[in-house]
């Protein structure tokens, strides 16, 4: 084995141990990410449990207007595309939308 093999298997060992060490991390950032949407649809749960006792519309366009404007503005901030982040709330709202629906719609069932 020459001393270039030798080396290539090294920095091959090393970076392999680095992808490993990264991909945990983003296996982490993934799993805290999951915990925050399944924490965000909840809170949309007491939200749409509130709407529904007080008769307040499910559908708040100008509620969305104001967390659509604030994901672009962390997407200008942080380099992330503006259309990525609008489709990315479109289906974080599209989907606490439908549960709210539902916790709604409840009310309706058990009387």
């Amino acid at each position: 084995m020459t001393d270039e093999t030798i080396a290539g298997s090294a920095d091959a060992t090393l970076s392999s141990r680095e992808l490993e060490r990264l991909r945990a991390e983003l296996d982490r950032v993934d799993a805290e990410l999951r915990d925050r949407l399944a924490e965000r649809i909840a809170c949309c749960v007491k939200i749409a449990q509130v709407k529904r006792e007080y008769g307040v519309p499910m559908m708040q366009p100008h509620r969305i207007g104001i967390v659509q404007e604030r994901a672009a503005g962390f997407a200008d901030r942080n380099g992330i595309d503006r259309d990525f982040m609008r489709r990315f709330y479109d289906l974080i709202i599209a989907e606490t939308c439908r549960v709210e629906d539902l916790v709604i719609g409840a009310a309706g069932g058990s009387e």
